[in-house]
């Protein structure tokens, strides 16, 4: 009998589990979702360029908003998120946007096993299905290196520089089969530690004005290529 209560007990636990991870929005598409509402009813979608990523994607927007003003740039990053939550809202926050040109920055997140363990494959896997999402709505498509990183602060230990190297490396070599543009921003901004420094981002994640700066000519030429394709 007492062997049944707790089966019936673990059973239960279980459900309830399960219960509240499905009724969480976990790739949070209630986020942007009057955003989106109002783009499409107010907003001219001519040469539209969404930017796609995580904490920072939004971050530029936070830090270096002038970047952003009085352009065609929709700003789509969400603190924290992996590749596969990018993959499961890019139709709306994407897709549905009708943008001339995609601009993802994402990965590093995933290394970081912010949503549990990752393989760079697995990364790859959805990297490659926004990307086929994006070509198949004739929306030209820039895949944005991982940027440095030698730690992660609120993760310590991981020794993330060598994925990303190798993360970066299997981005490129898609992009370069599949007709897509390569925006190289790791080469521009790595330490000798293969980190991102500290003038570039007081953490060594997230970029500073001055990282910014750096990556606003590199992402505004990619951008320009792709709408001259």
């Amino acid at each position: 009998m007492k062997t049944v209560n707790k089966l019936t007990i673990a059973f239960m636990l279980t459900l309830l589990g399960l219960t509240s991870l499905h009724s969480q929005d976990w790739a949070d598409l209630k986020h942007f979702e009057e955003a989106n509402t109002l783009l499409s009813e107010t907003e001219n979608n001519d040469d539209r360029i969404v930017f796609m990523g995580n904490s920072i994607t939004i971050g530029w927007l936070k830090n270096r908003p002038e970047f952003f003003k009085d352009k065609p740039y929709v700003n789509r990053g969400i603190s924290g998120q992996t590749t596969p939550q990018m993959l499961i809202r890019f139709r709306q926050d994407v897709i549905n946007l009708n943008p001339k040109v995609v601009v993802l920055l994402a990965g590093t997140n995933d290394i970081a096993g912010n949503t549990g363990p990752s393989t760079l494959e697995m990364i790859m896997d959805n990297i490659k299905g926004m990307s086929e999402m994006a070509h198949a709505n004739n929306i030209k498509v820039i895949l944005s290196s991982t940027l440095p990183a030698y730690d992660y602060p609120w993760k310590p230990g991981l020794e993330p520089s060598g994925k990303i190297i190798a993360l970066n490396k299997m981005i490129k070599q898609y992009a370069d089969k599949q007709g897509h543009i390569y925006l190289d921003y790791f080469s521009q901004m790595v330490d000798k530690r293969n980190g991102l420094p500290k003038k570039y981002a007081r953490d060594e994640v997230h970029p500073t004005v001055k990282g910014y700066k750096v990556m606003e000519p590199l992402v505004e030429a990619a951008i320009a290529k792709a709408l001259n394709e």
